[in-house]
């Protein structure tokens, strides 16, 4: 094996284990945002009884496992959020070590684990929050200024670009429909997006985002249950997973 893929894999296995932790609060944000309650500053709790979660309710995964998914004071159940959320931060931080090591692969997971909240959100909640997708463009910039700054200027042209690209598409829609075809959100998360993959990555981003998008139309159809009209897709969750394919197309 090779020295690169060695540190590839030790750095897979921390990232991972850090991304269990990572996952434990971003379940919890994705809860708490909607819902408009603090994120940081309260102590973790049961939805149903209120009791406060101890440490030893709060170890990733396998708190849950233990506890067989329920509470252990009022047996409410806890649902699977949490394992679902932890165990794909996990995968998509060794993911982002593997597919490049060192820091590029500490940055992909920083940037897998915002798109992973993101689509959270927007996937039940049809709602892409300016407190997600503003810090989405701002440690993408900053992650270029700092540590790729022969990337920083395809990055600042990518944030703008994006933002502009789905913006003038809503402009368009609404001027020749008279109605929103896109939310607020999108241009929104495509500029942060482009902070992050720079210009050249945003139109693979909306390629796939598009075709995940029309698949899943299709298959509602093929299932017998074509979508009506007003039905709304949740476009960021399909942006952010384009977004992550790019990312991994680039470093590739």
């Amino acid at each position: 094996m090779s020295p690169l893929l060695e540190g590839g894999w030790v750095q897979a296995a921390w990232q991972g284990g850090l991304g269990l932790v990572v996952g434990s609060f971003l379940a919890l944000a994705s809860v708490r945002l909607p819902a408009g309650e603090p994120i940081v500053l309260a102590r973790s709790r049961c939805r149903s009884c209120a009791k406060a979660l101890g440490p030893h309710e709060l170890v990733p995964v396998l708190s849950w496992m233990i506890q067989r998914g329920r509470c252990r004071t009022c047996a409410a159940p806890i649902g699977w959020r949490y394992p679902v959320m932890e165990l794909s931060c996990a995968g998509l931080a060794a993911w982002a070590a593997l597919a490049t090591p060192g820091l590029p692969g500490a940055l992909g997971a920083l940037f897998a684990w915002q798109l992973l909240l993101i689509a959270a959100i927007d996937a039940e909640h049809y709602w892409l929050p300016d407190r997600l997708t503003l810090p989405l463009a701002i440690t993408g910039l900053l992650a270029a200024a700092l540590f790729e700054a022969h990337q920083a200027l395809d990055r600042v042209v990518g944030a703008a670009a994006g933002f502009l690209a789905l913006a003038g598409l809503a402009w368009g829609y609404r001027r020749l429909r008279g109605r929103e075809g896109l939310g607020g959100g999108d241009p929104r998360l495509l500029a942060g997006i482009g902070a992050w993959v720079g210009w050249q990555g945003l139109p693979l981003t909306l390629l796939l985002a598009s075709l995940a998008g029309l698949s899943l139309v299709l298959a509602a159809r093929l299932w017998g249950r074509p979508m009506a009209g007003d039905d709304r897709l949740p476009f960021g969750a399909f942006l952010a997973l384009g977004a992550w394919l790019s990312w991994l197309h680039a470093t590739g």
